[in-house]
């Protein structure tokens, strides 16, 4: 059967968002959770997972750059000028909401594969919001504040280490993922459970696959086919856009990949016996998480990406935009987990 570039790179996607979903729901793995666990619960497990997610990313992607298999030129978050206020207003605002909502975007999509309505008010607002932000009545604003720059050298921390010390940015790379990967395994309690640290894997290797795969549709080519990985903001609105009017538009590795994680979260919940129908009984909760996915959906914009675009993908890359972003979105979730609690507190 012969594949077109769009139906090649959506069952990339695909894979590796069934990754994603899998580990989601087998391996606990979700942003949220991490925060909320280090903050409240004095556990750092979870957040130490997120960094073998995101050093073995780092660890793959630098090896595909450094074979010539990954062109650093074509990711969208090294070519990319950086504005730094973005990425930290937009983070802020994605931590914010993602706490509002109880899940960022990926959270959701995990959450609706287990039959969690909720989830779905959440996927539907944050995919609106952020179609809205970036090419419908909010995108004019955008654009004039943060005006889209094409950048002179390679936007990421590796090419700027690698340029000041003379070493290749691969090396630079290699050894910060390396690095990072060491010490987010120095942990007893998380190396007793064997089955984090490998869907942890599996999350830095989904964005692999994702960069290696999207790589070699566009090399091989005659179109103009993104360079890409996961990331779940505008691609969600990008997957209902595909649902309404599939006849007029083309697949794409972002609809492929939200698809993904939907089907491996279902996969998995069925595994976990987890599978059950539930809804919100309570206006005053869906009114929140509907104010947070919308939050979430213009913020994820702003940054360029969200807790997996920047949190793992961009991370991957050493942008300079990741550890920002990621950084924003913890300050923004602390805020808003503080400010539920303490009204819950309030209230009682």
């Amino acid at each position: 059967m012969d594949f077109g570039d769009g139906t090649l790179v959506a069952l990339i996607g695909l894979a590796g968002g069934m990754l994603l979903g899998l580990a989601a729901r087998l391996g606990r793995f979700c942003t949220l959770g991490a925060i909320e666990d280090l903050l409240y619960q004095g556990s750092d497990l979870r957040m130490r997972m997120w960094g073998i997610a995101i050093a073995s990313a780092m660890i793959g992607s630098f090896a595909l750059i450094g074979t010539g298999w990954l062109p650093v030129d074509k990711t969208l978050y090294l070519s990319q000028g950086w504005h730094p206020v973005a990425s930290i207003a937009g983070g802020l605002m994605f931590g914010y909401g993602m706490a509002l909502a109880g899940n960022c975007g990926f959270g959701a999509l995990a959450r609706l594969g287990g039959g969690d309505l909720r989830a779905f008010v959440i996927v539907v607002v944050m995919g609106l919001a952020a179609y809205v932000t970036l090419s419908g009545p909010l995108a004019p604003l955008r654009v004039w504040l943060f005006p889209p720059a094409e950048a002179a050298a390679p936007q990421g921390i590796a090419h700027l280490l690698g340029g000041a010390s003379g070493l290749s940015p691969v090396v630079v790379g290699l050894a910060i993922g390396a690095f990072m990967l060491i010490a987010a395994l120095a942990s007893r309690p998380l190396l007793a459970k064997p089955g984090a640290v490998i869907w942890s894997l599996a999350v830095g290797l989904a964005v692999v696959i994702g960069w290696a795969g999207t790589a070699w549709v566009a090399e091989a080519s005659f179109d103009a086919v993104p360079v890409s990985s996961h990331t779940f903001s505008a691609p969600i609105g990008e997957a209902m856009l595909y649902a309404m009017t599939s006849s007029g538009s083309a697949l794409s590795f972002g609809v492929g990949s939200v698809a993904g994680v939907w089907c491996g979260a279902f996969i998995g919940s069925l595994i976990k016996g987890h599978f059950r129908w539930e809804a919100c009984e309570d206006p005053r909760e869906l009114r929140r998480q509907i104010l947070g996915a919308a939050i979430m959906g213009v913020g994820a914009v702003l940054a360029v990406g969200c807790t997996v675009g920047q949190g793992i993908s961009a991370f991957s890359l050493l942008a300079y935009s990741a550890p920002v972003t990621f950084l924003a979105i913890l300050a923004g979730a602390a805020i808003g987990l503080r400010q539920l609690i303490e009204g819950f507190a309030a209230a009682h």
